[in-house]
């Protein structure tokens, strides 16, 4: 079998996916339960989910291409020619990842979760998934559908920006710490209207694992709306806008990669 297998690719995206929310819901865990420890803020959890995304894609680059994110993948297989046979494997292993992460963060933290929240409600189902307004009120659910749009066209925009070849990209193997910090920014710019999932996988197997796990509005929000499915839809629309606006605008004037030289093997009957 080769070493670079389509097993290969699976795994490399479930455990890249994993240690990306690992470090991400991992961090909203510590905030959330520790609020008279001063045990991070919002930064910490922007840095963070940063950071995770910056780690998760070094595990799985080589393997996978590491999309870690359905929304992502979808747009690659519109707008960059990958395969739209693996999409649907892609997003499963994505998200299986992501749920096998919440549930390790659930179970590490489930002490000091009942601690502060021993019935299970909106007040820390908020770690795991994402809410609009952040679990306050005042923001509507059209207000969320296009903050995710706005958001997930935000980063696989640029991400095409860095990863296409005739756009320099970052050298030396950096690709993956900037589209960390791209992921600092859409947090620390983006994150109030609907807490910037901008990936279904992360918010979806997340959401899933408190489902099972005692949460019994993990499918709504704090209003009692179904919410669910807007992390999953309006993310996919976002790549797709997003993978277009490259597309059609940057990539169509970038120059065409030129002709590769042959270089003639020197005769050896001389």
């Amino acid at each position: 079998m080769a070493k670079n297998s389509y097993v290969g690719e699976l795994l490399a995206e479930f455990l890249g996916t994993m240690i990306l929310i690992l470090f991400g819901v991992g961090v909203v865990a510590q905030v959330v339960t520790t609020p008279t420890g001063g045990l991070g803020d919002h930064d910490s959890i922007a840095w963070a989910w940063g950071i995770g995304v910056t780690l998760g894609v070094y595990v799985a680059a080589r393997l996978s291409g590491a999309h870690l994110n359905p929304a992502v993948t979808i747009a690659l297989a519109a707008f960059k020619g990958f395969a739209w046979r693996k999409v649907l494997p892609y997003s499963l292993a994505q998200t299986a990842g992501a749920f096998v992460a919440a549930a390790i963060v659930r179970f590490v933290y489930a002490d000091l979760i009942f601690k502060v929240d021993p019935d299970h409600t909106i007040k820390t189902q908020g770690i795991f998934s994402t809410l609009p307004g952040n679990g306050a009120d005042g923001v509507t659910i059209t207000t969320a559908f296009f903050d995710q749009i706005v958001g997930t066209a935000i980063l696989v925009f640029v991400i095409f920006a860095l990863t296409t070849a005739m756009n320099n990209p970052p050298m030396a193997n950096l690709g993956p710490v900037v589209v960390g910090l791209l992921v600092v920014g859409i947090g620390m710019a983006w994150g109030a209207n609907a807490g910037y999932a901008i990936n279904p996988a992360r918010d979806f197997g997340p959401r899933l694992l408190t489902l099972v796990t005692g949460y019994q509005d993990a499918l709504f929000d704090q209003n009692g709306t179904l919410y669910f499915w807007l992390p999953i839809v309006a993310p996919i629309i976002g790549g797709l806008i997003g993978g277009a606006l490259f597309k059609y605008t940057i990539e169509s004037y970038l120059p065409v990669d030129p002709e590769p030289v042959t270089v003639s093997e020197p005769d050896k009957t001389a």
